[in-house]
């Protein structure tokens, strides 16, 4: 743990706050496969207003001056947490209890679940200090098979609102209701009483350009991807309180395809191949009262964007093989399975800027007689690398087979527009997964 929190301290001690510059990029990127299509000749608006807004991006052609360099991917929207309780703790969760929104942070403590199957319905609004018709909505379920496995399904759908289409002069086109949905299944088992494994497969459609494709080179983009998940509980024997028990979670999510959305476009870009990785702690202080700890480490398994040389009118340099010649770093145009391995050693100023990379959160959860729980949590980005930087409330109810949820986010700075997100989360679970899981589960508290 000591090294864990020296890695934290370092994190935050050597990176400061800047978020304009995470959402520019995402509508900037978003769009981007958009504007480079010639045969549609559209844009949207939306899109358009940010760009103008952030002509000082990297996605305008030009190296920034302060060392940014963000990692963009195609469907953004599996990387929002989609449950309040994730929410509410800074957006971690590979090492917390299990609940039915473990597909998303670890599929792989499923198999720890102590109830033989639920299911949970969440909405997330989205950016709501920009818009207020852009959203997540998610529905998950789970059922125990057996003593020691467990499946699990979940579906995630995005919607952007409203977005008006105009031609190159101006003309309105018509306005459309992009979307992107993901629907995922996983299987878990417990290898031993402490140790589990999980994989999980998933389909992600993004139907960014919603309008009759005969008349243009655009189609949905979609892609196949998996998950591979681990997951550690050991009880611990501590003096003077009543239990307590340490976990441990790794999570490789988005294995997968790159995506594309032109039937001849050549640019295929990654999805948000995740890794996450972090313990937790938790003291039952007696018999009413509880007590956790958590830390996540996350980092895209994406390659870091190169520098490109440029020539005197400060534009690219074009090599033989028609690609722009690299200065510092290396080809991002590699295979998904090369990306991820290349994206621990490939960033353009070396060790320093891959420790930008990862990702912070921290957080606490009590826990009064099962009942009612508060939470609180910490997220940090880079302010090279998004500077997404914030802090999550939360709090819980569970009562029988009900359970409900709520967080709220409040950035560092102000004009953030995350600001004033207040997710909800509804559970349902059923029964004890058998009387064995529950002796099992009291003789290890």
């Amino acid at each position: 743990m000591n090294v864990n929190f020296f890695l934290v301290g370092f994190l935050l001690h050597a990176i400061t706050f800047r978020l304009y510059r995470l959402f520019a990029s995402f509508f900037i990127y978003y769009f981007n496969d958009l504007f480079r299509m010639n045969q549609m000749k559209i844009r949207l608006l939306l899109a358009v207003a940010m760009t103008m807004a952030t002509t000082s991006l990297f996605a305008q052609g030009t190296e920034p001056t302060d060392g940014s360099r963000v990692i963009s991917t195609a469907v953004p929207f599996i990387s929002i947490a989609p449950d309040a309780r994730g929410g509410g703790m800074g957006d971690l969760g590979a090492a917390t209890t299990p609940d039915a929104y473990s597909m998303y942070w670890n599929p792989a403590k499923y198999a720890f679940m102590d109830k033989s199957f639920g299911f949970g319905i969440g909405y997330v609004p989205w950016l709501r200090g920009l818009v207020n018709d852009i959203g997540l909505a998610s529905v998950t379920g789970y059922g125990k098979l057996g003593d020691k496995q467990a499946i699990a399904m979940s579906l995630r759908f995005f919607s952007m609102g409203a977005v008006m289409f105009t031609n190159d002069v101006g003309q309105e086109l018509g306005e459309v209701k992009p979307n992107e949905w993901a629907i995922d299944a996983t299987y878990a088992r417990k290898f031993s009483r402490e140790f589990s494994g999980a994989v999980a497969a998933r389909f992600i459609y993004s139907n960014l350009v919603p309008v009759n494709y005969s008349n243009y080179d655009v189609r949905p983009g979609t892609s196949i991807a998996a998950d591979v998940a681990i997951y550690y509980h050991h009880v611990m024997e501590i003096t003077g309180i009543s239990g307590a028990s340490i976990d441990a979670g790794l999570n490789i999510s988005n294995i997968g395809a790159k995506m594309s959305y032109s039937s001849t476009s050549v640019v295929r870009d990654f999805i948000p191949t995740t890794l996450r990785i972090g313990p937790s702690f938790t003291m039952d202080i007696d018999d009413y009262n509880r007590l956790s700890f958590s830390l996540d480490f996350t980092k895209l398994l994406v390659p870091t964007p190169p520098v490109y040389a440029l020539d005197s009118n400060g534009s690219p340099i074009i090599g033989p093989d028609g690609k722009k010649v690299i200065e510092y770093g290396m080809d991002p145009d590699v295979s998904p399975v090369k990306g991820m391995i290349q994206s621990f050693y490939d960033a353009p100023w070396g060790f320093t800027e891959e420790l930008q990379e990862i990702n912070v959160a921290i957080a606490a959860e009590y826990w009064y007689n099962k009942l009612f729980s508060i939470r609180a949590g910490y997220f940090y980005e880079s302010k090279y690398k998004g500077d997404r930087q914030f802090v999550t409330l939360g709090a819980g109810l569970r009562y029988n087979v009900f359970g409900l949820d709520f967080s709220y986010l409040l950035p560092i700075k102000n004009n953030n527009p995350l600001q004033n997100t207040l997710q909800f989360t509804l559970l349902f679970n059923f029964d004890r997964a058998s009387k064995t899981d529950t002796k099992e589960e009291k003789s290890t508290n």
